[in-house]
């Protein structure tokens, strides 16, 4: 990883100081919240390397992981107004609120049915529509499916979470989700949990469990409920400005790695979602949802299908189209 100082410099004075920057046309940094083991960081590393080579060295990209330029609000806004050229993250709906289907809980049935919808038209055309100058040259899948974690008791039902302080990325959709399962909903920082854990300010939270493990909750939770209920979309967020500036070769490089890199996020997260749970399982209790409490979440979030059309993120074609995409493969 590149020091620091590399980007604080570059942010400055325009001025980029490695002398490998030196011999660059342009530079692409990059930031994000998980750490280079990460299955993300994993395909950022394979982005960087295929991107500067195919580019031979005509774009130099600075890869910083573990929040060394902030929060993903704080990358997001970077990256929107170009002191870096990008990210990902839990903000993609500021591009193209159309991202907030992805997230609808229970909308596909399993890693097979995600994967086929972030390579589907469908996606595609969300790509294209991205707007508030942001570039989206691929998607992927937001590191696997959503699992809850609390030291308070196994989620079996969706009425298990009332009264529980559960922690909520700090989007709206995501809030308004917890909303209808009836938690106390506590928007954080993902960077901020495991200090909120030690000091009892929170009770739980949901992700991953490859954010679980390299976060180390583990450490400071007690349960693992294996709900499955949400993943999301993993788009690769580029500022356009810099995007538009290159000429049409390296955008050609850019594009085509991004959608390698994603497709091996996806490859990297599935396979070692299993693995993890029986990682997690040496430190953790836990519990998998039976039919009966599927059944009850469903019918808890089934109201935040229709309140995305009335907010006006998407309309039921979109909904429709998405739901059509995820089974396009079979």
């Amino acid at each position: 990883m590149k020091s620091l100082t590399k980007i604080l410099a570059s942010a400055a004075s325009g001025v980029i100081c490695a002398s490998t920057a030196l011999a660059a046309d342009f530079t692409f940094t990059y930031g994000q919240s998980q750490p280079e083991s990460s299955s993300r960081g994993q395909s950022m590393v394979f982005f960087e390397k295929e991107v500067e080579a195919r580019s031979n060295g005509r774009i130099d990209v600075q890869n910083f992981f573990d929040n060394t330029l902030g929060t993903e609000q704080e990358m997001y806004d970077q990256m929107a107004t170009g002191i870096i050229q990008g990210t990902r993250g839990g903000f993609f709906a500021n591009a193209n609120p159309q991202f907030n289907i992805y997230l609808l809980p229970f909308l596909t049935a399993g890693w097979d049915e995600m994967r086929c919808l972030v390579g589907s038209d469908f996606t595609d055309s969300v790509e294209a529509a991205a707007g508030n100058g942001v570039h989206v040259p691929a998607t992927g899948v937001s590191q696997g499916f959503r699992m809850y974690t609390n030291n308070v008791r196994p989620i079996n039902q969706v009425s298990d979470l009332q009264g529980l302080k559960i922690r909520e990325p700090q989007t709206d959709f995501f809030i308004a989700v917890a909303e209808s399962m009836g938690s106390i909903v506590t928007p954080m920082a993902f960077s901020e949990l495991y200090q909120a854990f030690k000091t009892g300010v929170i009770d739980g939270q949901h992700n991953p469990p490859s954010n679980i493990w390299n976060a180390k909750l583990y450490e400071v939770q007690k349960y693992l409920s294996v709900t499955n209920h949400m993943t999301g979309p993993d788009p690769m967020l580029i500022n356009k400005a810099w995007y538009d500036s290159l000429p049409a070769d390296l955008q050609q490089i850019v594009n085509d790695v991004a959608d390698e890199a994603l497709k091996l996020n996806d490859e990297l997260a599935q396979a070692a979602e299993f693995k993890l749970l029986d990682e997690l399982g040496a430190h953790m209790e836990i519990n998998t949802l039976s039919a009966d409490g599927v059944a009850s979440f469903q019918a808890a979030v089934a109201p935040v299908y229709q309140a995305g059309i009335d907010a006006g993120h998407y309309s039921q074609a979109d909904l429709d189209a998405a739901m059509a995409a995820a089974k396009s493969c079979k």
